[in-house]
């Protein structure tokens, strides 16, 4: 092997380019896109104050849980209208557009929704993700004032619990319903995480707070993580939170919202033993949304002391294939004994063969009273 030319040094290879040139290119191509998206971002919100004025003119309602749902159907079709450059998953773009929405009804006029506090609860947890950060919250002590707050339009709309996959339905919910003139105008299905929180090291914990609903939901858990930890019943999973946030040795089972509110850290996430937990909430307030295309209807009936006549009810809505996919019942509130009966079914009180069981359905009944339709909540959030 010949020896090398001094002469004529062999040339050095070119240093490895360091991470930040590596990704400058790439970080200008995202600030370029960036300005793209607000620049169209404002000109949408400049349609929207259009709609804002359309609708005062009109006086419109400024939620419209049927276009909200036309918005997010679409949204989905455009991500997988082109396969091969997806990247997003619909449940990012969907948080997105909630979030545009929520400034769009900012635009337009700013509402107050309601929700059962307090705050940091997971009925608070469900309305922000629900109507986003663009709107004003108040927290309510209890689901009775919600429905009073919204049937003296002190506020706009009201989130109630309705049922939960796990401790079913929700009594103080269907009493409400029964007393109330407000009307059902949406249902939103959350997903309900519980989260251990504390400001110690999980072998410091003397002591875990919650709500009896919460620990419950997490008793199996509990049982094998700290079993000889003692669990004490709060008001609130807030408010134990908030007592975590106190005591250097507590900890909490609550939202990870209440979490963020109170400066408590999470230790173990979704602890709840049944994975798929979910709470389905109503939407209360004073309008009649239109048709979606696919809707329920929610009612209650009172039928008439006679044999059979639950019966001949529940056969009206069979013969007409009209699908019940809930049913509960509470005590009347007027007479010992007698039963008030709570129906969600598909369809729109709207539609032809609905209307027509419906009428149907009242000659079996002392009372029948349609609460809402509404458009069917088929994604969880």
């Amino acid at each position: 092997m010949a020896d090398p030319d001094p002469a004529n040094p062999p040339a050095k290879p070119p240093p490895n380019p360091s991470l930040d040139e590596r990704l400058a290119p790439l970080r200008q191509r995202i600030d370029a896109l960036d300005q793209q998206i607000v620049k169209l971002l404002n000109e949408r919100a400049g349609v929207v104050i259009q709609v804002g004025e359309v609708k005062r003119d009109t006086d419109g309602p400024i939620y419209a849980p049927e276009r909200e749902k036309r918005v997010l159907e679409r949204v989905r079709a455009h991500n997988h209208q082109h396969p091969e450059t997806q990247r997003l998953p619909d449940a990012c773009l969907d948080a997105i557009y909630r979030e545009l929405m929520s400034g769009s009804f900012a635009l337009e006029r700013p509402l107050r929704i309601g929700y059962l506090g307090p705050a940091g609860s997971f009925s608070h947890a469900a309305a922000t993700a629900k109507f986003g950060a663009s709107v004003e919250y108040d927290n309510l002590a209890d689901i009775g004032m919600i429905f009073d707050a919204v049937s003296r339009r002190h506020i706009d709309y009201g989130l109630v619990p309705i049922e939960n996959s796990t401790e079913g339905s929700v009594n103080a919910t269907l009493d409400g319903l029964l007393r109330s003139e407000v009307s059902v105008c949406a249902e939103v299905l959350i997903a309900i995480h519980h989260n251990l929180m504390a400001n110690c090291s999980a072998p410091e914990i003397t002591a875990i707070h919650s709500h009896p609903q919460a620990l419950a939901q997490c008793r199996n858990w509990l049982n094998a993580q700290f079993p000889k930890v003692e669990r004490v019943a709060c008001s609130s999973t807030s408010r134990a939170v908030q007592l975590a946030a106190e005591t250097p040795d507590a900890a909490a089972i609550g939202s990870a919202l209440a979490g963020r509110l109170f400066s408590v850290n999470t230790q173990f996430e979704a602890i709840e033993d049944n994975p798929n937990n979910t709470t389905r909430f109503f939407i209360l307030g004073h309008q009649k949304p239109a048709p979606s295309g696919d809707d329920k209807t929610t009612l209650f009936f009172t039928t008439k002391h006679q044999p059979g006549a639950l019966t001949a009810v529940l056969d009206v809505f069979r013969d007409a294939k009209v699908n019940l996919t809930h049913i509960d019942k509470r005590p009347s509130q007027s007479t010992n004994w007698e039963y008030t009966f709570f129906v969600d079914l598909i369809g729109h009180r709207d539609d032809p063969k609905l209307q027509a069981a419906l009428q149907d359905a009242r000659a079996h009944c002392q009372s029948l009273k349609v609460l809402g339709s509404f458009p069917r909540a088929q994604q969880t959030i």
